[in-house]
């Protein structure tokens, strides 16, 4: 069976794309995975902030198209940039076995940042955290593939990225520190990939439920309930971190202002992860004050 991966064409995306295959193949040996790259127009515009180019969903638009379109049977992302909404004519079919969720500070460690450090990234829910954590920092924004930040990490004294991407592409070494999640809770699926198939494609549907990792599954779905809680895809910089144990969910959450002025955090466990979820944004947003930072926008 030949499956056809949309994919992005970066390094990572790539190693991915490459993962979901040697999965397959380990279920079923006869099945070959032929990458499509899609150069999708995030990446073209590196200068600009994605807050700017529409937030979440401008790395998958194009590559959700391929499949879309009959041009790919799947479209493999970091379920980090997936929007909290599916898209009506795909599923998510598959969601493998999770990395690393957490960030990575490459250049020093936490406790070397001084409030006249200058940080990188990308991310206004890192440096809302980093912000609360060390006030008076200056930040710059940065983006681009993980080689192009860590070329440009030199002229910073941090820069922030995901410790899963460091990990995938055999390079460990260069975070200074990882952070624990108690220290900066991460991004909504960060560290998890997610693999779109047609919702009409159950051939394929049903060949990637054999890569499906439940606990991540479940999990995931509940990280994403928080976001779609908040408002769809809010531009608030925002975090959720759902772990399970005994059969129990545990959602670590937060919003806050960008400046790090405002940092709200929330805990909720429950059998039901997404219903756990959806709580712990409610009270962020109802009992902590967080809807006026919705208002504040």
């Amino acid at each position: 069976m030949l499956i056809r991966a949309a994919t992005r064409g970066s390094p990572l995306a790539l190693w991915q794309t490459h993962h979901v295959a040697a999965l397959l193949r380990a279920v079923d040996p006869s099945i070959e995975v032929e990458p499509v790259v899609v150069t999708t127009t995030a990446d073209r515009r590196q200068d600009v902030p994605i807050a700017e180019m529409g937030g979440k969903g401008v790395f998958v638009k194009e590559v959700q198209a391929a499949v879309l379109d009959g041009r790919a049977d799947i479209a493999v992302h970091s379920a980090k940039d997936l929007p909290s909404a599916t898209h009506p004519d795909l599923v998510i079919s598959a969601i493998p076995e999770r990395g690393d969720p957490r960030d990575a500070l490459v250049g020093c460690t936490l406790a070397d940042l001084r409030p006249e450090s200058h940080v990188a990234t990308g991310s206004q829910r890192r440096q809302a955290q980093l912000a609360h954590l060390r006030p008076g920092m200056r930040f710059s924004h940065l983006r681009g593939s993980i080689a192009t930040r860590l070329d440009k990490a030199a002229g910073f004294d941090a820069i922030v990225v995901a410790n899963a991407a460091l990990d995938r592409l055999g390079i460990p070494e260069r975070a200074s520190e990882v952070l624990d999640v108690d220290v900066m809770i991460p991004q909504v699926g960060q560290g998890a990939l997610a693999v779109e198939s047609r919702l009409d494609a159950v051939d394929v549907s049903d060949v990637l439920a054999s890569i499906d990792h439940g606990p991540s599954r479940r999990v995931l779905e509940a990280e994403r309930a928080f976001l779609a809680e908040l408002g769809g895809d809010c531009d608030l910089p925002a975090g959720a971190h759902a772990t399970v144990s005994d059969d129990v969910v545990r959602v670590d959450a937060m919003i806050g202002s960008i400046d790090g002025m405002v940092l709200l955090r929330e805990r909720v466990e429950a059998r039901d992860g997404v219903a756990a979820a959806r709580s712990a944004a409610r009270r962020l947003l109802d009992d902590r004050g967080g809807a006026g930072l919705l208002d504040d926008r």
